[in-house]
Formats: C-alpha cells, structure tokens, sequence
C-alpha cells in the first residue's frame, strides 16, 4: 500500500475515531492508551456483504416478526391449556411469579418487542443462521454513531444513512400512541457497561424530535397518579419507557413495581414488554420440535416458514428427566458419529464429536455477553463433562440448550494500527447483527453491525482484537 493511500486510510480512520464520545459506547468508558476510542479495532471502511446476503438481510426481519407473533401465541395458548400444557411448563421453569405474572397479562397479550436483533452467521454463498435471537440488544447507540462518520467519508451503509436512532424515534412514537410522547430510557445496573450508550441514544432521540432521557430506575417515581422522572432540574411525565433491563434481574431493580403498576392501568407504555417466552432461546427447540411441526405449519406464512426453518438452528433443551428404554431425544440429536440418545452420552465425546455450543436458554444473567456458553470442541473432556452436568442439575432453575457449533464464513478485513499508524488486514470470521424495527406491524432494517474477530477465534463477540464496523453491500 502507498504511502499516500495510508494517509487516506489514516484520515478516514481519524474521522470516525473522533466522531465517536469520549465517554465511551457499547461497554468503552474510557479512551484506550493509543488514541482510539473504543477497545476493539477499527476499520476504515465498513465490512462488505454481497447483494445476496443483503437482500436476504433486508427481507429477514418480517418473518423473524411473524415467528414472534406466533411464538408469543404459542405460549399463551399452552398458558391457556388449548396448547399441550408441557409448552408454558417447560418456559416457565425458573421464572419468579411476577415474570409469570407478567408474561399472561391480557392486557398485553398482543403486545411485542420493537427491535429484533439476531445474531447471524453467514453459512454458504449467501445463508445466515441465527445463533441468537434479542429484544433486548445492546449497541444501538454504537452503530449509530459509526453509521453516521462512515457516510460521512462517502460509503453508503444497509440500513438508514443517519443511523439507527431516526428509525427508534418513530418507532417509539407509534409504539406510545402519541404525537409527542416523552421516553424514559431506563437503564439497571445490570445493565451498568450500557449506560453511556444509552445516554447517546437519549440524546440523539431529542435530535430527531423525542423528548427523551436515559434514567436509573431510582430516578422513576410516581405523582399525581403519573409516572415520572425525577431529573437534576425539575420532574418530567413519563408516557413510554425503553426497559433496558432483564427480567431476570427484578428484584435488584427499584421503583420497578411502580412501572409495572402503571403500565397495567396503561398510564404508560413499556416496551419490550416484560415477556420472557419471547427472550428464551428454547423456543428455537421448539420450533424444530416435532410434536409442533403442524402447528408452525399452519399458523406461518409459506413465505416465512421456509426462510426460519433455513435460519433457525436445531436446538434441544437439556432435560434430566429419565427417557424410557425404548424412547430417545426428538428431534433426533447426532453429532459427527455419535448419536445422542440420552443426555449421558453427551459425556466424554472426542473433540470432533463435541462441536456443540451449550449455553443457559434466557432468563440468567449468565445468558447475554458470551457468558455461561461452553463451545465442546474448545474445552478439555473434563470441562464439557462438568459443562453437562451443570445444564442438567440447574434444569429446575433455568433450562440450558445445547445447538451445533457453527463457524461464519471466512472474509478478508482490515483494521487501522494504532500503534504503528498502518492498515493491516486479517483473515476473518464475522457476526452479523441486524437491528430491525417494528412499527405498523412491519419489521424493517435500520442497519446492520458486524464483529469480525480473528478466524481462529471460536465464539464471535466484541473481543480486543475485533472489528466492530456496519456493513455496506459490495458494488460492481
């Protein structure tokens, strides 16, 4: 590469470095020792996909959309007993009895989350497979920010040009039912490596005509019968609240009783509504179940249905109940040349046979980041055998699953050297994550952030030697 081109590539880099706040963004607090901003590598351009992939990215977030409409009817049906009831037992195993509370509301029965956020790998010329499904997703405000300074130094990006949170205003003004709601971003301390994000994302809503403010549940009270948010300066009506919090974690997150009070006396709305079928990953073992298979049949679309069957992974739940002698695990669960006919022979498989991924389904605080996910063929025997037993001694408080291990297609990236002021590029292998919308029963692409990691790296998130970058379509 010329020297000149280095130059360019440096200024580019320098650009969107600058563009993005010192506070930090999706878990960054602070400046790292070279200069960059964030904690992960940066590249000069956003990661290319093909026409294919971004056509099917495009289309992907209306039948992930139907799924939850038919999930959420699933569970509420078996809750109801006009669906076998083993469905809502199964999912509500662990949960505390206001999430079960929660989740039956008939209130908001046909209620849904208004971002859907898989994450992808892409298998083949132009398939992705989901390895997770959130409604609670993180890095909103991030691939806002990149969006907005790589379009600045000319490259057109999927999704909106001015990013993410213009697509997020208008949702959240049609998810309120007002013309001018006021939102309460409301961030736990959980989810505390999230604040600073969730703060830009506050502020860009003001930008785009919301009047919006990113909060600790402390700051939530009640007056007058109205929800607020008691601010530095003065106390504002709350009419909507973004809950970035889990449902696992309720009891560690004040004032949420007045939040969940008002939202049932639809003094204000709440979104993702507090729903935790529809944030289990178990339900991806359901969809593949065969008991389920006419019901999926019959309640999605023919449009959908292929695409979810190619998109959704086979996924089991990890059950320690005894299977009869004559009985095994369905669907039917092989892994390289070992069948799986009770959850015993999980145990002391060969590294070849152990290319699984096991992880909690959902309601944990180990189920987000990576974290609590063993990949077998990672792990010494031993490990994976203790790996197991944890899943199956834990089924009563929270479900484990267990899907294949997948590996996302290699791509060429680069990423700017800090150090060294050069471009260098690696063999990669990427995560795709597309944020999705929801707004007047369509789910559209607001943009799409891709995590190449290193093609010897065997779980794919945001690690130091990452690329994090939005995604552009190959031209040409």
């Amino acid at each position: 590469m010329t020297a000149l081109a280095d130059a360019a590539l440096h200024d580019q880099v320098m650009h969107v470095n600058t563009g993005l706040p010192e506070s930090g963004l999706y878990g960054a607090a602070k400046p790292v020792g070279d200069g960059s901003r964030v904690p992960w590598r940066l590249s000069p351009e956003p990661i290319t996909v093909s026409p294919a992939q971004a056509a099917g990215l495009e289309s992907l977030g209306q039948h992930l959309l139907e799924f939850y409409v038919v999930a959420n009817r699933l569970y509420l049906a078996s809750a109801r007993g006009t669906q076998a009831p083993w469905i809502a037992k199964l999912l509500d195993r662990g949960k505390s009895d206001q999430a079960l509370e929660l989740a039956r509301l008939n209130r908001l029965k046909s209620r849904l989350p208004v971002v859907i956020r898989p994450d992808l790998m892409a298998v083949g010329d132009d398939g992705f497979i989901a390895t997770e499904l959130d409604s609670v997703p993180g890095g909103i405000g991030l691939v806002d920010a990149l969006t907005v300074r790589y379009r600045d130094i000319g490259h057109t990006m999927l999704g909106n040009q001015c990013g993410l949170v213009p697509e997020l205003a208008r949702t959240l003004v049609s998810e309120s039912g007002l013309e001018a709601p006021f939102v309460a971003v409301v961030v736990s301390d959980e989810s505390e490596s999230y604040r600073a994000e969730m703060n830009w994302v506050g502020e860009r809503l003001n930008q785009f005509g919301v009047r919006a403010v990113t909060v600790h549940p402390r700051q939530i009270a009640v007056e007058d019968e109205a929800i607020v948010a008691r601010l530095d300066t003065h106390v504002e009506k709350v009419d909507l609240i973004y809950r970035f919090f889990e449902l696992h974690d309720l009891a560690n997150v004040p004032n949420v009783d007045l939040m969940f009070h008002a939202m049932q006396r639809r003094r204000i709305v709440m979104t993702p509504p507090p729903k935790f079928h529809l944030e289990e990953k178990l339900m991806m073992a359901l969809f593949h179940h065969p008991e389920l298979a006419r019901y999926w049949e019959r309640e999605l679309s023919r449009e959908a249905l292929p695409v979810l069957r190619q998109v959704i992974p086979a996924t089991w739940v990890l059950d320690p109940t005894p299977i009869p002698p004559f009985a095994a695990i369905s669907p039917p669960f092989r892994s390289a040349d070992r069948t799986v006919r009770r959850w015993s022979d999980l145990k002391d498989m060969t590294q070849k046979q152990r290319r699984l991924v096991l992880k909690p389904s959902g309601f944990s605080e180990l189920a987000w980041g990576a974290r609590g996910v063993t990949i077998g063929h990672d792990v010494p025997t031993e490990e994976w055998n203790t790996a197991v037993d944890t899943a199956l001694d834990g089924f009563a408080d929270g479900p484990y699953i267990v899907q294949p291990y997948l590996a996302s297609r290699r791509i060429p990236a680069r990423y700017y050297d800090f150090e060294d002021q050069t471009v260098k590029e690696f063999d990669a292998r990427a995560r795709y994550s597309p944020y999705y919308f929801v707004r007047d029963g369509r789910a559209g692409l607001a943009g799409v952030l891709a995590t190449a990691c290193p093609a010897s790296s065997k779980v794919l998130h945001g690690m130091p030697d990452a690329v994090m970058a939005p995604v552009q379509v190959a031209t040409g």
